[in-house]
């Protein structure tokens, strides 16, 4: 009758054949097969006639395309009087994407399918590799990292990726995993696992792909990270904290009570950018990430949300936000990006959240929290964003001197002190034309006058006079040369 039978080949030995398939091949006169590269064809039964999709492969450079070739071909085998048997290698269901598209087909028509399991790569792969398969292992297709931008692996957990079979994939993969595991990290190369031509070869991650013995029956191990590394593992660190046989202190901690800290770390980054101090920069953005974790494992706790709301969030946001990388958009360059990044928010703004007021602003919606100069900085910024602008920069430095004239001739201290506000606010909007961060500039600029200064303190220590008993052309003196030195120059300063 018309049906689809679906069998498992096994990894490669004739004699890992399951006694099911090999009884469905005895009473067989014909099999299609995905592809005639398997060692177990050599034991088929002498009386069956072979067919192979090999053809399929040689005519079509994506496999999207090549398995929903295979599989509508398939198909329509199935629908004769004698149906159709389908071999695959291993077993139907790990890793054949071809079998996946034959079972959506076949039942969107009624169609019967029979699934006959196979040994899959797998077993013979923990084997030849002396490993547990339930001790955390992860299991991929070496085809799908390829088109990835990061492993979706955790790297505290042993993975395997099946069918690494060239070094152009090798070199893909390669780039991916790099990503997140180093280039020294030693990895396992498993060929043809489960046949007596079995071999495991350890090598760098890095030269995966400098290899000429890559072939279809080829398995990538990669053993776990020797110092634990993942995200998961970190939250598992912080739920333990904050559970009855945690810490005390982190269990009395609220979301308010860590503010604080929140703002203390997220200042000691901002230092370790400014000292160009890579390693600091490292431990930094770790003691950021605590407080991030650590806030969310709270929220947790009293049921508010959870990790998996705050990523996904972000996620949905990031790529509604990016309609030209994960969408049909197209830009000329970081203005039109900038340009739809701001309608889109607009657009989301205009369907305020239950319970939140719609934006009526576009100054709405920045922390009140900010600095002072970040705040100024993105308010003109905004306005500019509508027209509200000065049409150059000489524009805005003319303005800077009107407010510096209205400074002088303030009469009372408190409309000195809004006249030098609005120096600033001036100075500010200098920085944005100009494309400078005006927080970080003046953070470098305290920095090198710290620096100079000290110079001149010691320099007047090796004089052995006291700052306060020289003049002022002395001084001078000793911070010129202090520049001349090109003190505090370097960012570290």
């Amino acid at each position: 009758m018309a049906s689809v039978t679906i069998l498992g080949l096994g990894p490669g030995d004739p004699a890992l054949l399951t006694r099911e398939a090999w009884d469905i091949l005895l009473c067989a006169t014909e099999v299609y097969l995905r592809t005639s590269r398997h060692s177990t064809l050599s034991a088929l039964p002498s009386t069956i006639r072979a067919h192979s999709f090999d053809r399929v492969y040689d005519q079509i450079d994506d496999f999207a395309q090549v398995y929903a070739t295979i599989a509508a071909e398939v198909i329509a085998l199935g629908r004769r009087v004698e149906g159709v048997i389908y071999a695959v290698p291993g077993d139907p269901r790990v890793g054949e994407a071809s079998v996946a598209r034959i079972v959506e087909l076949a039942a969107a028509e009624g169609l019967p399918v029979r699934i006959v399991s196979g040994l899959s790569f797998i077993e013979p792969a923990l084997n030849a590799l002396a490993l547990d398969g339930l001790d955390g292992l992860q299991i991929a297709d070496a085809i799908d990292v390829a088109t990835q931008h990061h492993p979706m692996l955790d790297p505290d957990r042993p993975a395997l990726l099946a069918q690494l079979y060239s070094r152009r994939l090798a070199s893909d993969v390669k780039l991916t995993l790099m990503n997140q595991y180093p280039p020294e990290h030693t990895v396992r190369l498993v060929h043809a696992a489960g046949t007596l031509d079995e071999r495991v070869i350890a090598l760098p991650l890095v030269e995966i792909d400098r290899r000429d013995d890559l072939a279809h029956l080829t398995t990538l191990y990669i053993p776990a990270l020797l110092r634990a590394g993942s995200f998961t593992t970190f939250q598992e660190t912080i739920a333990h904290l904050r559970a009855p046989d945690g810490c005390p202190w982190d269990r009395e901690q609220t979301h308010p009570s860590l503010r604080s800290h929140l703002l203390e770390e997220a200042y000691e980054v901002l230092e370790a950018i400014d000292a160009d101090d890579v390693d600091a920069l490292r431990e930094e953005l770790g003691d950021l990430l605590l407080q991030v974790v650590l806030q969310t494992q709270i929220a947790t706790d009293a049921e508010e949300f959870r990790m998996v709301e705050v990523i996904a969030g972000i996620q949905e946001k990031l790529i509604r936000r990016h309609p030209h990388v994960f969408g049909d958009v197209r830009v000329s360059g970081v203005d039109d990006v900038k340009r739809n990044w701001e309608a889109i928010k607009q657009a989301e703004n205009g369907a305020a959240p239950k319970g939140k007021p719609a934006r009526e602003s576009i100054l709405d919606g920045l922390p009140r929290s900010l600095p002072a100069l970040a705040q100024a900085e993105a308010y003109g910024a905004r306005a500019a964003q509508v027209g509200f602008d000065w049409p150059d920069v000489w524009g805005v430095l003319d303005k800077v001197a009107e407010e510096i004239r209205e400074v002088v001739a303030a009469g009372d201290a408190e409309s000195r002190e809004a006249e030098f506000g609005d120096v600033l606010f001036a100075l500010v909007n200098v920085a944005r034309w100009l494309k400078i961060d005006p927080e970080s500039a003046l953070r470098s600029a305290n920095a090198r006058w710290a620096a100079r200064f000290r110079d001149v303190e010691q320099a007047a220590r090796e004089r052995r006079r006291e700052l306060r008993d020289m003049s002022i052309d002395e001084l001078n003196q000793l911070w010129e040369a202090a520049k001349a030195k090109g003190v505090g120059n370097h960012p570290a300063a």
